[in-house]
């Protein structure tokens, strides 16, 4: 039988103040429903903060590439929630952890949000060294759950293309016209409540968690002309053309990022090759967080001021 999981201090989040699908804020939303008390680590106190703490949770001022303010962070701690952005240096970050865990002389179960691209010989240079992050995590001896998450969120497509979607009716990428699985933020985040407070879900170290439904970029790029009434439609290009499409995107998106750059379009790449991915699974969502998740078409029809304009330039 599954037993939530009690605990007196609090539960720490790192990763609550990104953008990249809300999934940190949601996930301190809901351990403060639940009733949890909750410490996030931020790097600066901001209105994001403000937002958190109005939640009713602790803001502790840290970072973790400064292994000494993750020390007081770790006080009290038995659970903790590790995350780090889509972007490079999560190997010095759980090198950091793992020490400030050490020193503490605590050994808090720490969940990890993971990726599925976590491999030691993965294209992706952030696979590689989130694999790598996680085996240091392991050596220190620390008590873990590595949620690998075997989607892409729906957030990406915010992010990476409704500029162009707005301005040219057009998505292009490296990911080939190939179905790939696809999960909401707000739902990884369900995933990283329930591996927290119920850990008999979860019985192995590491948890290959599927997307919620599959779609391939042809099928958004039709239910995005179907929702907005204007055509949209697909283009495939190369890794190196799209790594590129996003460094100059970088320049005017602080979500987007030189290594996030070259993660994605390495990962698309080789969806595109490999032809395949592991299939969407509701049913176990359903079954891991009692909860339905987001579908893809409420995220487009939610976000549509994101994709919409009557200022298009020449495909």
């Amino acid at each position: 039988m599954d037993s939530q999981v009690e605990a007196d201090g609090p539960i720490l989040v790192t990763g609550a103040t990104g953008r990249h699908g809300n999934t940190g804020e949601h996930l301190v939303r809901r351990l403060r429903d639940a009733g949890r008390a909750v410490r996030v680590l931020a790097r600066t106190v901001s209105e994001r903060t403000e937002r958190l703490a109005a939640l009713g949770a602790e803001i502790a001022v840290g970072d973790l590439h400064d292994r000494r303010s993750l020390v007081p962070a770790l006080a009290d701690v038995d659970l903790a929630y590790f995350t780090y952005p889509i972007d490079a240096g999560v190997v010095s970050a759980a090198t950091n952890y793992a020490s400030a865990v050490q020193q503490v002389g605590r050994r808090p179960r720490t969940v990890v949000m993971s990726m599925g691209p976590a491999h030691p010989d993965h294209p992706s240079e952030l696979g590689r060294a989130q694999w790598l992050a996680e085996q240091v995590l392991e050596w220190a001896g620390l008590d873990l759950t590595i949620l690998r998450v075997v989607a892409l969120f729906h957030e990406n497509i915010a992010v990476l293309h409704a500029r162009d979607v707005r301005e040219r009716g057009l998505i292009r990428n490296s990911f080939g016209e190939n179905g790939v699985p696809w999960i909401n933020g707000a739902d990884a985040a369900e995933l990283g409540l329930a591996a927290l407070l119920h850990p008999a879900r979860f019985p192995e170290t590491i948890h290959y968690a599927n997307g919620t439904e599959e779609f391939s970029h042809v099928d958004i790029a039709g239910l995005l002309t179907e929702l907005t009434g204007d055509a949209v439609r697909f283009e495939s290009i190369t890794k190196d053309q799209w790594r590129d499409d996003l460094l100059s995107l970088s320049q005017t998106d602080d979500v987007v990022n030189p290594a996030m750059a070259q993660h994605i379009s390495a990962v698309g790449e080789t969806v595109a090759k490999s032809g395949r991915s592991l299939a969407a699974d509701r049913a176990a969502f359903e079954a891991l967080t009692g909860r339905e998740p987001v579908t893809m078409r409420e995220f487009l029809h939610a976000n549509l001021d994101k994709f919409t304009t009557h200022q298009r330039q020449p495909a």
